[in-house]
């Protein structure tokens, strides 16, 4: 998987429409067993809600996926929902839509925009993010050069700084997209003069927001 879009934390979020109580749940999940966990998890909380919606999507080309109307008309709560998790590209993640009937019909139409609209304000407040990979490269300096890397570093902004680690040598630790590694590892070897290197550790996934890591 290079890159997916899920929420950065779980969160809730509830709104009335016409008297009904729609209290909607979300959270980040990793495998099937953690997002049924999770729906059973509010289920249980909400035992006398009219309707507890749950779908929940894993999965690079949503492999995983399932959904429920729970008693509501056939395909206007978690169908719609579904839809729109697809739509935004977002995947390993679990929701739940809990509703509490406040004496007014919505239709079929109305329905569906309801469960949406709770489905998106939920998403809202756990931040949809942009997991993307990047590899960790541990660059070691001599400490008059480390000026140098700094500097580079604030005027390219596509390298995300970690830790930097004072032994006998600077250690940088810094992340980098696989596609600007090598004009990293080229600049280390001009400032160092070849007496400096640097090596990948490992890979690991990023959580990206409008272009800030997220940490």
């Amino acid at each position: 998987m290079k890159s997916y879009r899920t929420v950065h934390e779980a969160a809730e979020k509830e709104i009335v429409i016409s008297k009904s109580r729609f209290i909607g749940y979300v959270k980040p999940v990793s495998t099937e067993e953690e997002a049924q966990a999770f729906v059973d998890e509010i289920r249980k909380k909400h035992r006398t809600a009219t309707h507890n919606v749950p779908v929940y999507l894993l999965g690079e080309d949503h492999s995983i996926q399932k959904y429920s109307d729970d008693g509501e008309p056939s395909g206007t709560a978690g169908v719609p929902i579904l839809n729109m998790l697809k739509n935004e590209g977002i995947t390993d993640v679990a929701l739940v839509i809990t509703r509490y009937f406040g004496g007014v019909k919505l239709g079929t139409g109305g329905l569906v925009r309801a469960y949406t609209q709770s489905a998106k304000e939920a998403l809202e407040v756990a931040k949809v993010i942009e997991m993307v990979k990047y590899e960790l490269v541990r660059v070691r300096l001599e400490y008059n050069q480390h000026g140098k890397i700094q500097h580079y570093l604030e005027n390219n902004p596509q390298y995300l700084l970690k830790d930097t680690l004072y032994t006998d040598k600077v250690e940088v630790l810094i992340y980098t997209r696989r596609e600007d590694e090598e004009a990293l590892m080229n600049k280390v070897t001009e400032i160092c003069c070849d007496v400096g290197h640097a090596t990948v550790l490992e890979e690991a996934y990023l959580a990206i927001s409008n272009g800030e890591w997220v940490k």
